[in-house]
């Protein structure tokens, strides 16, 4: 008996992973999601590439929302890149082959958040498709690429390295064939990275590189060192020489430098040092000279390393920085585009002249990309990329409810998760100033908002009023100094919406929106002072914005179930909650350190389960040293102990992890570089890649319990929303193995809808709305390769409404009815009627889906319903459908009769080629003429301009029925009038129709006998008479 049970077992958990195998990304691939945007603001923007011949083809690299391309000179872009990393650093276009591209991933504007790369791409087909090349792949940033403009089989990368760590992956590399394979060419040490490179174009020999030593810790930054400075090669990188003449006395940090194509001798090069200058030299390096220059110029040289200049005017400089400026004179004085510089956004980070027409720029900021026409005098943004930056994600409860999020250097913004015609920029309304971190609606009055800027300067915002007051905790007497992160954590209570939760190192609530503040714990951080030490941050240029604030809260989560137990993780490893809200708490840092998760990890994301009090789930993230591997892990013990959620599948550092509100056993996990997700409870997980950038940087995730959707805040892409997970939850081991199965599908609200799918109206980014119709979801195990599959609908009376083709797509596979019937056939004139491409709106109740596979037909239920509404009453839908229903039977009348008169017009026109008589041509060619003069009167018979307007018994009958099929409202007095006219004249024209062919077709057919051309002939007469 005993084996008989272990025998059952074994089999049961065999085939339960056997099902489970058969889910993978795939399986949901139909579950398409929608990109939302916005790009009314855009994100960083880290390298711009043009075609030097053809020049309206650009290339457009971003640090988080991997590469764009333009075709029409930035009017449109395309996403090019969307199987792959999304941090970009270089691109370069290989200018003899122009549809050669080459793509550096890993961001090398080294701030606190920058993401890494994963090596070096490169595409012959202008974008379409793509390989990893030349084996850099552990570089983590790579900040330029040059192509030898003499040779195409020469490439030169520049690799600055990791940020977190040493490493030998980084200086100069070259390739001599065309990216297969790379030699480092130029290497310091582990610490010092290549930072930038130029080469003659003239004597491709000629190189110059800078190299950079520099690290980034979690709570500190330094730029500058003994190995940092400026170097030349005249062999190709066979041999270097350091320059050192009129070049600052070392330490000294990042160099930009910039050769003139004009004239290769003229460089100009921005130095970072304890004074960090602009230096100048005119004998290709051998000497430097220090010139003035302003503010600007040498702004944070670590961050801003953009110099430009002209291809053709070796005296135009350009330097983007903090704000934009440029030179007449070859660098020797520089003029600023003032702060706005005509509103472009600050943070300037990448500039592409066109060589074409010079006067033509491209500048690539924080906010996104701009042109110029003037050579910068003027701009305009190209508000058509949605590669903005989130950090978090929340949303209301608003029909339909609004997404709000905070982004980086770009504020905080609300927008519709819906809206007419689609979401536009102008959709998206600004709520709070600086860095955009956590925006949260209150839990009670979604009128009021909660949001912040760096280091926890939170507002609460009235948006009523459009006003806001700053709510920030103040440090109390006998406290140390308040600790806020960068991203400080502002959360609503997940049991008591009350509840208003923000930390420094110590946890504060509040409960009435701000106005008030509790203090309801110690300390939670390691408080290690030496880690305390901003201020001295920055190395050669000082850097404290608050970007390495440590020992500070990072997450904060109440549970569902008891709102006294609340779960806080720090960013220096510390993992503690309490079960008395507040009075005492219990660190288990320890205990999830012994499931092999580095104990300093930050902790990303805490997610206390809804289903157990004792169930927790958490993120850790290690990449601020060095280590870039997926850390997630469930406690079912209160965080006694924990289990590593592990994966073939995972890349990237995890930010988030979310448990489903209805089905615990499904899982989402956001990282660096993926949505991953798992509907047995993190067994085993796949990545999501239904229009979701397989590599996106998903820093946050919300469910929406009333419509089902998966919310995302990509920090490069926007929002990102996944429309009604529901047959996510529904996937099961027992579904998995099932051949074909429809969903059933909760009561679809019968409605034409609210909203637009997607539409046109002004300019910008436009990301679409959920469908209105109502969806049919099915699922096949596996992909069906041959014969039709046919989605069937019915009525109660088993009547057929609608058929409609199904696709064939292993797992889910998602139709969508019109909750219509087939439209009407229309009678054909010469112009179209629309009135073939709707029909009325079907009336409320159960109808019956069939979904017809070969020989096989599966059935399922669809519930629709409909809200009952003063102004469209039951009775009032009902006379609205029967009522369309009448004019929708007057369109197949009218076509009937049309055809018929026109099928006896084809043979009276062959009887007439044939008869002999004239007096029997004339009978014939009379009665054509009539049957023209009634059709004539029918449908449009004589337009010829698509403005020459024909309105004939067709057009008055769709003048109402297209009416009635629009509206949700009872027909008017004279709406029903007029379709019991048009009854009427339909009949006449019939009689009318019948009287000609009483009148003609017997004389026509006894003078062809007498002729000898009616013997056998089918009687003509119309379908319509019979």
């Amino acid at each position: 008996m005993f084996m008989k049970k272990i025998f059952f077992f074994l089999t049961i958990v065999s085939l339960t992973q056997i099902s489970t195998a058969q889910v993978t990304s795939a399986t949901f691939g139909a579950m398409q999601a929608r990109q939302i945007g916005p790009a009314v603001m855009g994100g960083r923007t880290t390298v711009i590439q043009g075609v030097d011949n053809e020049p309206r083809t650009i290339y457009i690299g971003t640090a988080g929302g991997g590469v764009w391309k333009t075709t029409n000179a930035g009017v449109t872009f395309n996403s090019v890149f969307d199987k792959y990393c999304q941090s970009i650093g270089a691109i370069a276009v290989d200018q003899q082959h122009p549809k050669t591209v080459y793509v550096g991933t890993g961001e090398s504007n080294m701030r606190n958040t920058v993401s890494i790369g994963e090596g070096l791409y490169k595409t012959t087909d202008g974008g379409d498709n793509w390989s990893r090349i030349g084996g850099l792949d552990s570089t983590e940033h790579i900040s330029k690429i040059i192509v030898d403009t003499k040779n195409s089989n020469v490439v030169y990368v520049a690799a600055p390295g990791p940020l977190w760590s040493d490493s030998k992956h980084r200086g100069l590399y070259k390739s001599t064939d065309g990216g297969k394979t790379f030699e480092k060419i130029f290497y310091i040490n582990e610490k010092t990275g290549c930072a930038d490179i130029a080469v003659d174009p003239s004597n491709t020999n000629i190189i110059y590189a800078t190299t950079w030593e520099f690290r980034r810790k979690p709570y500190a930054f330094s730029s500058g060192g003994m190995n940092s400075g400026i170097f030349k090669s005249t062999d190709g990188g066979k041999t270097w020489k350091e320059l050192t003449n009129g070049i600052p006395k070392k330490p000294i940090g990042r160099t930009a430098i910039a050769l003139a194509p004009s004239e290769p001798n003229h460089l100009v090069a921005i130095i970072e040092a304890e004074k960090t200058g602009l230096y100048i030299s005119n004998d290709g390096g051998d000497t430097w000279k220090a010139q003035s220059s302003t503010v600007n110029v040498v702004s944070r040289p670590f961050y801003f390393s953009c110099l430009v200049i002209d291809p053709k005017d070796s005296k135009r400089v350009y330097r983007p920085g903090f704000q934009f400026s440029y030179s007449d004179d070859g660098g020797y004085s520089f003029a600023d585009g003032g702060f706005s510089s005509a509103g472009v956004h600050s943070d300037h980070h990448a500039l592409w002249v066109n060589p074409q027409y010079t006067n033509q720029l491209y500048l690539g900021t924080d906010g996104g990309v701009y042109m110029s026409t003037d050579r910068g005098a003027s701009w305009i943004h190209l508000a058509t990329l949605p590669v903005s930056q989130f950090y978090h994600v929340a949303f209301d409860s608003k029909t339909p409810y609004n997404v709000y999020g905070g982004l980086q250097d770009n504020g905080s913004w609300y927008a519709p998760s819906q809206s007419p015609f689609g979401i536009k920029n102008a959709d998206w309304k600004f709520v709070y100033g600086g860095d955009g971190f956590w925006v949260q609606p209150d839990g009670v009055d979604d009128n009021f908002v909660y949001a912040e800027s760096q280091g926890g300067e939170i507002g609460r915002i009235d948006l009523k009023e459009g006003t806001s007051v700053t709510i920030k905790p103040q440090q109390g007497a006998g406290e140390e100094k308040l600790r806020f992160n960068w991203n400080t954590p502002i959360v609503i209570g997940a049991k008591n919406k009350k509840n208003l939760y923000m930390g420094a190192q110590y946890l504060y609530r509040s409960t009435d929106k701000g106005s008030t503040w509790t203090r309801i714990s110690p300390d939670l951080t390691t408080n290690d002072k030496k880690k305390q030490e901003q201020e001295k941050s920055g190395g050669l240029s000082a850097d404290n914005t608050s970007a390495e604030n440590h020992c500070t809260i990072f997450t904060i989560a109440e549970s569902p179930l008891d709102e006294n137990i609340v779960w806080a993780g720090t960013d220096d490893g510390n993992l503690q909650y309490t079960t008395d809200a507040g009075k005492t708490w219990t660190n288990v840092a320890a205990n999830y350190a012994a499931a092999g998760i580095p104990a300093q990890t930050w902790v990303s994301s805490i997610e206390p389960s809804r289903y157990d009090k004792n169930i927790v789930y958490a993120t850790f993230e290690n990449h601020m040293y060095g280590d870039h591997r997926t850390y997630a892990a469930k406690s079912t013990d209160m965080g006694k102990t924990w289990k590593r959620f592990t994966s073939d599948e995972f890349t990237g550092f995890a930010h988030k992890i979310r448990e489903d509100l209805v089905n615990k056993d499904l899982l989402f996990l956001g990282t660096e570089m993926g949505l991953f997700a798992s509907v047995d409870g993190g067994n085993k997980w796949f990545r999501m890649k239904n229009n979701i950038p397989w590599k996106a940087l998903v820093r946050d995730i919300q469910i929406n319990p009333v419509t089902n959707d998966l919310i995302l805040a990509t920090h490069g892409r926007g929002i990102i929303i996944v429309d009604n997970i529901s047959a996510m939850r529904n996937m099961t081991a027992d579904i998995a193995s099932r051949e074909v199965l429809i969903f059933p599908g909760k009561p679809v609200n019968l409605s034409m809808g609210k909203l637009q799918t997607s539409g046109t109206l002004g300019d910008g980014w436009y990301g679409g709305n959920t469908s209105q119709q109502a969806p049919i979801q099915y699922y096949f195990k596996n992909r069906l390769n041959v014969g039709d599959v046919k989605v069937e609908v019915y009525d109660k009376e088993g009547k057929l409404v609608q058929s409609i083709p199904g696709t064939k797509r292993k797992g889910i596979n998602v139709v969508y009815w019109n909750m219509r019937s087939t439209p009407p056939k229309v009678a054909n004139g010469t112009k179209p009627d629309f009135s073939g491409l709707t029909a009325p709106l079907v009336l409320p109740g159960e109808y019956s889906i069939k979904i017809k596979v070969g020989d096989k037909t599966y059935d399922n239920k669809m519930q629709l319903v409909a809200e009952e509404k003063p102004t469209f009453t039951m009775a009032d839908r009902k006379v609205q459908y029967e009522t369309a229903m009448k004019l929708f039977n007057l369109h197949e009348q009218l076509a009937t009769l049309t055809e018929g008169i026109t099928n006896k017009q084809q043979v009276l026109k062959a009887d007439l080629e044939k008869a002999k008589s004239p007096k029997v041509k004339k009978l014939i060619q009379e009665y054509v003429d009539k049957l023209e003069e009634l059709r004539g009167t029918l449908v449009p018979t004589k337009q010829t301009s698509l403005f020459a307007d024909e309105k004939r018994l067709r057009e008055d009958i769709s003048d109402v029925y297209q009416a009635l099929c629009g509206q949700e409202a009872a027909p008017s007095n004279l709406q029903l009038a007029r379709v019991d006219g048009l009854t009427t004249e339909v009949g006449k024209a019939a009689e009318k129709e019948k009287t000609l062919t009483q009148q003609y077709a017997e004389k026509i057919k006894a003078a062809l006998v007498k002729e000898g051309l009616g013997d056998n002939k089918p009687k003509v007469e119309n379908k319509a008479n019979q």
